[in-house]
């Protein structure tokens, strides 16, 4: 019997980005290591991380996150981290292979969703995107809405 994976807690979740959803069609998920030092990762304990305008690459091989906000560590001293340095994503050579392949097309990125604690460690969510057009966004909202229109209407029989 195949059992599927589960969406990390709650309490376990660091940092989420909700616009992804909302401006891009995710496509594909993969779950990825960070190679975080030692003030970034109490940051990241702290919920002191912006996934907002993030995005990951793949050069020479390795997948890496750029323009994510990790804040400094408060009890940091002068070895504290540079909050919006590049990070190492880790990930096995197949899915390295299936995202630079993927990405080769026009308008595919890869953005993070979720940062989250598991085991001790903390792994991001990371989504193969295409962008939505303003319409799609519009239509998108518009199905929410039917959907919870429908749902208290069948609340009540």
């Amino acid at each position: 019997m195949l059992s599927k994976k589960k969406a990390p807690a709650d309490k376990n979740v660091m940092a989420q980005n909700k616009k992804a959803r909302h401006d891009y069609q995710i496509l594909d998920t993969y779950e990825a290591g960070l190679v975080l030092t030692g003030t970034e990762i109490k940051s990241v304990r702290d919920k002191r991380v912006n996934l907002q305008d993030g995005f990951a690459q793949i050069r020479n091989g390795e997948a890496w996150l750029m323009n994510i906000h990790i804040s400094e560590y408060a009890q940091g001293n002068r070895f504290n981290h540079d909050p919006l340095r590049n990070r190492k994503l880790l990930l096995h050579k197949k899915e390295i292979a299936k995202l630079i392949g993927t990405t080769k097309d026009k308008g595919i990125t890869i953005v993070p969703l979720r940062m989250y604690i598991k085991n001790g460690v903390a792994k991001v969510l990371i989504g193969v995107a295409k962008g939505k057009h303003e319409y799609d966004k519009r239509e998108t909202i518009k199905r929410r809405e039917q959907d919870r229109q429908i749902a208290r209407v069948m609340k009540h029989y």
